[in-house]
């Protein structure tokens, strides 16, 4: 028997492929292990986005070679984003990395594996040739066929689109996932329907800038109402949209359709027009907020999140200000918070060095934004207490109980047995952290409607 270990690091793309990778293993006989100890594969899927991360795998991959010590035959790959931009240079790398896998890749996994094996060496070769790199784009991979092996029962993420054809000069995603391609709205259906009869209640619709997804003469609010109307599913999400994308049309089905979470990730990026043309954004700081805007007036109560990159090489202190000034006027329920971090091949790389904003100087921007931000997290989690919520408890808690998530996206823990998970309960809030709440169960029925 066959034992494989996955573990993953970076957005919910890799989360989803890693799910890819599991299906595909699993159907040629590995069984997925929880530990790396006994497994006969392990394998690390990465991130690009920040130096940060793939700072981690490095160093996690270090740590992974010492199994070596005890299991010489073990093969370990690096697969995704990070793979796909660092490519051969990861082989062998300090002495542990056998396969290297780009996102396009992943249907070669048992072929390449098998490559890797002693057993498909020539009895007169000591070693297995331990070194693959598997890379290169493919414009028509969709892995339409594959059978996703899901981490959870309760929700689940569905692939609509792979690759970006946006090229914002901060970001790796175009180079290392290649142009966008978008699935076939009656595969994502199908893909929908078997969830429900599987009875997961809910679904997020994946993508890069997921609102591009086109296919004939399907748009994305189409594909979004059709997937809303699936019996059996009770919550639909989608990330990440990009807001030049984002239509009146798209708000009428999140305001219209009961399934569709009123809840939206809608990265803004800069709150000042000149860093978003040098980002190469496509939208003004005007027209981002028209399209809040008409959010709020269609969704009173929506919760909003965001995507925030400070000390932008060129970025001056009024620029700064100016994001400051968006979050204090959108007053976001979350926030993903970042500094600039280079990318080589990207094309703010190439900017002149004098315009880089010393690394001190982004730091310091950015704890005055997370600060800002933790601020008004809190004075909306303080407002949300005594508010009874629809939770769907996802897991149990990791002090005890259980936890789960409200219609708005925000994670409540409160007491309750583990037999709840995948139940619609209802949940007094009672505090906040800001970032999370605790809660009181009421009961376990599924409400028609909610108390304010």
């Amino acid at each position: 028997m066959k034992k494989a270990y996955i573990e993953t690091y970076g957005c919910q793309m890799n989360i989803s492929d890693s799910e890819l990778m599991a299906g595909i293993l699993a159907e040629q006989g590995y069984v997925a292990t929880t530990t790396p100890d006994d497994a006969d594969v392990v394998l690390v899927n990465t991130c690009a986005i920040r130096d940060h991360a793939e700072q981690r795998v490095i160093g996690r991959v270090g740590q992974l070679q010492q199994l070596r010590d005890t299991r010489p035959d073990v093969v370990i790959g690096i697969t995704g984003c990070m793979a796909q931009r660092l490519g051969e240079g990861l082989l062998r790398k300090d002495g542990g990395v056998d396969l290297v896998m780009g996102p396009d890749a992943y249907r070669q996994l048992p072929t390449r594996l098998a490559e890797l094996r002693p057993s498909a060496v020539p009895a007169a070769t000591k070693a297995a040739p331990r070194s693959l790199t598997v890379l290169g784009f493919d414009p028509f991979e969709n892995y339409e066929g594959v059978t996703a092996k899901r981490i959870s029962a309760v929700s689940a993420w569905v692939p609509i689109q792979r690759g970006c054809n946006y090229r914002c000069t901060y970001c790796i995603v175009p180079y290392v996932r290649g142009d966008e391609k978008n699935r076939d709205p009656r595969a994502i259906l199908d893909e929908v329907r078997a969830l429900a009869d599987d009875g997961v209640p809910e679904v997020t619709l994946l993508g890069q800038t997921v609102n591009s997804w086109q296919h004939g003469d399907w748009s994305f609010a189409r594909l979004l109402r059709e997937v809303a109307r699936v019996d059996g599913i009770r919550r639909v999400r989608f990330t990440s949209p990009h807001p030049n994308g984002f239509t009146r049309e798209l708000v009428e089905v999140m305001a219209a359709e009961p399934t569709v979470c009123k809840q939206l990730h809608l990265p803004v990026q800069s709150g000042h027009d000149r860093t978003l043309k040098r980002m190469l954004r496509r939208y003004t700081v005007a027209e981002y907020l028209e399209k809040i805007d008409w959010v709020r007036e269609a969704m009173s109560g929506i919760a909003l999140s965001t995507d925030v990159i400070v000390a932008f090489p060129g970025e001056t202190e009024e620029e700064y200000e100016g994001t400051l000034q968006l979050m204090r006027a959108v007053r976001y329920d979350d926030a993903f918070l970042y500094r600039y971090s280079e990318r080589d091949g990207t094309p703010a790389t190439r900017l002149p060095r004098d315009q880089f904003v010393p690394e001190a100087a982004g730091r310091a921007r950015l704890e005055r934004l997370i600060a800002l931000h933790r601020e008004i997290q809190l004075e909306i989690g303080r407002r949300d207490v005594g508010r009874v919520e629809e939770v769907l408890v996802e897991k149990e808690g990791r002090r005890g109980g259980v936890q789960g998530r409200t219609e708005g996206n925000k994670v409540v823990n409160f007491d309750g047995p583990a037999s709840l998970v995948g139940s619609f309960v209802r949940v007094r809030l009672t505090s906040t952290t800001g970032a999370t709440f605790a809660g009181e169960l009421l009961d376990a029925a599924v409400p028609a409607e909610l108390a304010a």
